[in-house]
Order: structure tokens, then sequence, then C-alpha cells
């Protein structure tokens, strides 16, 4: 039996007690895998990132509490770490990447309905409409731009809060034929709990498609604590792909497929320079790196199909099905 989350009681206001054991296991051998500072170099703070030494799964070690989580949500999409992120999501590169995601689920019968988790401005729903153009996309997101993607016609409804929130569960309970989570799940105090969720908002024999960062890739040995993916404080999980395999699979799912080529995202070297120049530099200097960045940037990319194949391939994707049937795909190689 998995152990239970810890009791959220606040030490500081900010910080819930440190753990001793590991959230997905319970097991007691642990080890620190990075400390990081608040790469906004305007907030103080070092973070702790452990990693259990036998289901290796990473966690922040002590977790930020509700009110920590918001207090630095705010302050990310506040500062120019909302800016890298949105240039990103909003590039040609990141188009395809949702357009590849997109046509990993034309195997499958047409959904009706579509709910993409942690939606933000809803580029992924914008850029899969074109693939399935019968199909409703409806976004769920904790921030306002849930609600700026609906009235941009990105969604047709615009669900603001968290998936795991009854009253909002009990409204999307059975609703949808696909439940897409992309990057959303290490963002959870509970991924067990968000899976169950995504889970219980789907229809039988619906499909449940994740990605997520990969704790496995060799950037975050080789980049450390200015590895995008290890993402202090906002992210409180890394889930190894057989964790997350086994856990979908314990909840009655069947996996349908998984890959760890097409998800990686070609980011590492220009975020990883971007939030070191960010932490050593005033903020008025920053606009003077652009080219460095830039230069960066065009490296990612080049070196992007080389990497994809290999260990330093940054993400993965699981799609499951809900149910026991067999699946008729086979699983891709890494």
């Amino acid at each position: 039996m998995p152990p239970s989350p810890p009791t959220p009681q606040s030490i500081d206001g900010f910080h819930e007690p440190r753990r001793e054991n590991c959230p997905w296991c319970g097991s007691k051998r642990l080890r620190t895998r990075l400390r990081a500072p608040d790469r906004r170099r305007y907030q103080r703070g070092t973070f702790v990132v452990d990693e259990c030494r036998d289901c290796a799964h990473a966690f922040q070690n002590p977790r930020l509490t509700s009110e920590g989580l918001a207090f630095h949500h705010r302050d990310f999409y506040e500062g120019h770490l909302r800016d890298f992120a949105e240039r990103i999501l909003a590039t040609r590169p990141a188009r395809r990447r949702h357009r590849a995601a997109a046509r990993a689920m034309l195997a499958l019968p047409e959904p009706e309905s579509w709910l993409d988790v942690g939606t933000g401005h809803a580029h992924f729903p914008e850029t899969a409409r074109e693939l399935f153009v019968y199909t409703s996309f409806d976004g769920l997101d904790p921030t306002s731009r849930v609600e700026q993607a609906r009235e941009a016609g990105r969604i047709e409804e615009a669900h603001r809060g968290q998936l795991t929130t009854p009253a909002i569960l009990a409204r999307l309970r059975s609703r949808y034929d696909v439940v897409s989570m992309f990057h959303h799940l290490e963002h959870t105090p509970d991924p067990r709990a968000e899976l169950r969720a995504a889970l219980a908002a789907l229809r039988p024999g619906g499909h449940l498609l994740v990605e997520v960062p990969d704790p496995h890739s060799a950037f975050g040995m080789l980049l450390g604590k200015w590895w995008l993916p290890y993402g202090q404080p906002g992210h409180l999980h890394l889930m190894p792909l057989d964790n997350l395999r086994t856990e979908l699979e314990s909840q009655g799912c069947t996996i349908v497929t998984t890959d760890r080529r097409a998800p990686h995202i070609p980011y590492d070297l220009s975020a990883a320079l971007s939030l070191a120049l960010a932490h050593v530099l005033p903020k008025a200097w920053l606009p003077a790196t652009t080219p460095l960045v830039t230069a960066a940037t065009a490296l990612d990319h080049t070196l992007a199909p080389l990497l994809r194949r290999t260990r330093f391939s940054n993400a993965y994707r699981i799609i499951a099905r809900k149910g026991t049937e067999q699946s008729p795909w086979t699983e891709q190689s890494p």
C-alpha cells in the first residue's frame, strides 16, 4: 500500500515538515539529489530535491505548502520566466510537438470530447483541433489563462481550479473520451490522486495522455541545478517512467504506448543559460544577453534529432486506456 501524503502542517508558513520516507513507495532510503537556490535572483530560499534509492522517485523535500506554492506561482507568472516559457510554447517547434502528440491519438476512434488539464493558454487544444475537427476541447487550469483561452476561442469550456477539487471533479466525472496532461503532473502535490481524478473524468474505455519530464535524462546530471525540469520550486515530483506505468496499471489501465523520443523538448541548454544569467546578472542587463540565449536555442534545435534518440531525451509520454482490455498498439523503444 503506498504511503499517504504528509499532513500539510506548515513549519514556517511556506514549508511542510521534512519527510523521512519516499512519498511514492515509502522507503526510507533517501539521498539528496539536488540543492537549488530559487533561480530568480531577487527571491531568497534554497530547495532540496531528494531521490529514493529504491524506486528512483525524486521529490521536493521539504515540500512547499499550498500557500508557499501559491506565492511562488504568482511570482513565476509575474517574472521573466513566464516570458521565457511562453516563448517556448508559442514557437513553431512547440506547435509541431503538440501536433505530434495529437497525432499519436489518431489510431484510436475519434473522441467526441477532450479535456486538457493544466492547459494554460490552451496552445495544445488549438493545435490538436486541426486534426480532430469534430472533437470538443475543454481546458482546466488554476489560473485565469484558461478563461482567456476560452475567450480566444481555443477551447469551448474553461474550468478554473484543480482537477482533484470535489466540486470540479463532480462536474467533470465521466464526461471525456480523452484527458491529456502535458507537463502538469510534476506540479501536483499528490500525483496518484491526480491520476485517479483524471481517470474519473474519463468515460469507460477512454484514454489518458500524459507527458512529464524524465528524471533519468542525462541532462539532469550534466546541468545540475540549472536543468529546467528540476523546476524548483514549482516541480514537486519527478517520476520515472516505470513508476508511472506501474501506477496506471494498478489503477486498472492498459498501457497503450510509451515514447521517449517525440516528447523531447529542445530547451535544455538555452533554458540553463537563461536561468544562470538571470541568477548572476541584474535584471536590467538581461536584454543584452538575448544573442547568447538565441545561439543556445539554435544549438538545442540542431542537436534535438540526435538527442531525442539517446538518454539525453528530457521527457516521456504514456497513453493509457481506462479498463483492462488488450491494446492493439506496441510499445515504442527509447
